[in-house]
């Protein structure tokens, strides 16, 4: 029956936190709960493994997936396996300390719509994926910190826009090693292009109109995100915030000037160190 749910093999990948696009549990962050944090991010990342690896069939990951959000319920018992047991490690920090498990259950609902679809509709059809795949890694740090319910919807909104601004540096990868875009198909057929020109080195001006079009979107949800840093009352994890803001800006900003298609737009050492010095402004605020 174990085997029913999770296969024979491990499909951790050898992705870290150093690879990816925003930081995973800075120094910005409480020594004591850092742990915590990277306890989430280790669930997250194996999630991600099993729902990217091209080697499971959808339905094959999206059993790994369900049995990954089982343990967390605490429905079922993992192998003794590095993937699963990181699911174990996750709902023992959950109840330790307090932070709905639903933070951990919602990123599962996302990656099965991963495994599930691998095409977009609508602004509003990408919003909801992002609610799933976005939005509780905010909700997850802000509880975790005893923050209040007047967080929440700036971060999902800053959540969001990581989200989306994610896709848009990942635009001709996921569609070339995943079949998956998150764009939605109707904008391409109004600018008369199609989803193939993805696939080109350089993107075709109907494709730059689209691209921007979804910075527009990031713009509105990044001005709602900038409330964010002043209503967290911990004062490293406001710092923390008031860096992510920034970071998002700087990032949107530059996919407007730099195609993704021809390059990989991401941020730099020194866009870090640019985002905390813009933020420290927040630090003695309160």
């Amino acid at each position: 029956m174990t085997d029913d749910i999770w296969g024979k093999e491990d499909v951790t990948s050898s992705k870290g936190k150093s690879d990816e696009n925003f930081p995973v549990g800075s120094f910005l962050i409480s020594g004591r709960l850092r742990p915590y944090v990277y306890d989430y991010y280790n669930f997250a990342r194996v999630a991600d493994d099993m729902v990217d690896n091209t080697g499971l069939t959808d339905a094959q990951k999206t059993l790994r997936l369900k049995g990954m959000a089982a343990v967390i319920r605490g429905e079922i018992k993992a192998p003794q396996r590095a993937d699963a047991q990181t699911a174990v490690k996750l709902r023992e920090t959950l109840l330790k300390t307090g932070v709905p498990l639903d933070t951990a259950t919602d990123l599962i609902e996302a990656f099965c719509m991963d495994a599930d679809k691998n095409r977009y509709q609508s602004w509003e059809e990408l919003l909801h994926y992002c609610r799933y795949s976005a939005n509780p890694v905010g909700r997850f740090l802000l509880l975790l910190h005893g923050e209040s319910a007047d967080t929440i919807a700036p971060s999902d909104a800053l959540c969001s826009a990581l989200q989306v601004v994610n896709h848009l540096q990942d635009v001709a990868d996921d569609l070339k090693t995943l079949n998956r875009c998150y764009i939605p198909l109707p904008w391409l057929e109004e600018e008369g292009v199609k989803i193939d020109d993805l696939r080109l080195a350089r993107s075709k001006p109907g494709i730059r109109r689209v691209l921007n079009r979804l910075l527009d979107g990031v713009d509105a949800l990044n001005t709602q995100a900038r409330a964010l840093p002043m209503l967290v009352k911990d004062r490293r994890m406001r710092l923390e915030s008031a860096v992510i803001v920034e970071l998002c800006h700087i990032l949107a900003r530059r996919l407007r000037h730099q195609d993704p298609l021809f390059e990989r737009v991401a941020l730099t050492k020194a866009d870090g160190a640019k985002a905390l010095i813009l933020a420290l402004r927040h630090f003695n605020a309160r």
